[in-house]
């Protein structure tokens, strides 16, 4: 019995058996386009037969190079990829099973590449201010507008830290764009008071309040 048309299939030679099943010849053709599959290679959905440009039209596209997924199907961002062509869209590396991350226009990135572009650069060293390896996040110190790694966030004079919870710390007095601590701040505002000839010069320094940061 044909599986198509239900007839009996009279003869060897008028049938022949695909998928588990027995057809007449002229009814074993493409579901889609009912191209004769006799002698060809064709594809299995649902119990229906098709033709491989009929199939290929069936199955989703990648996102990327647009052409038919014909086996695992990796989905991110609401779209469909083939693995190989997940990749960060900066360094290329393969993103298959790998934590991403997405720009403002969905753009794919690596860990490393999104915060390389968007990451917050630090004041004094210029880098980004990224966790550290194995850690999801980072402390960011906020003085005078600008961005400091917390290790760097120190006087530009003697070194000292000026982080509020560092040991000995006096808080941050910057001077010209530049961040001291109280005693080099000091040094700096004396010599800048004498080289204008005034010869005046704050008999209060001792009361200042250190630049709050934001941590």
């Amino acid at each position: 019995m044909c599986t198509k048309c239900n007839q009996k299939i009279i003869g060897a030679e008028n049938g022949l058996k695909a998928i588990d099943s027995l057809f007449h010849i002229k009814c074993f053709v493409c579901h889609g386009c009912d191209y004769s599959l006799q002698d060809q290679h064709f594809y299995s959905m649902e119990n229906k037969t098709f033709c491989e440009e009929c199939y290929n039209k069936l199955l989703e596209k990648c996102s990327f190079c647009h052409r038919p997924i014909t086996d695992r199907i990796l989905r991110a961002t609401g779209k469909p990829f083939h693995p190989e062509c997940f990749n960060c869209i900066v360094c290329k590396k393969n993103l298959d099973g790998i934590p991403f991350t997405v720009d403002a226009s969905n753009k794919i990135h690596c860990i490393d590449c999104f915060h390389e572009k968007y990451a917050p650069r630090c004041f004094i060293c210029r880098l980004p201010i990224t966790p550290e390896n194995g850690m999801e996040e980072t402390i960011r110190i906020v003085a005078m507008d600008k961005n400091f790694h917390i290790n760097c966030y120190k006087c530009q004079d003697c070194g000292i830290s000026l982080s509020s919870n560092a040991d000995n710390a006096g808080g941050c007095f910057p001077l010209d764009d530049q961040i001291y601590c109280k005693n080099c701040n000091y040094y700096h505002l004396k010599n800048l008071v004498n080289a204008q000839g005034t010869g005046l010069f704050p008999t209060n320094f001792n009361n200042q309040t250190p630049r709050s940061t934001d941590l």
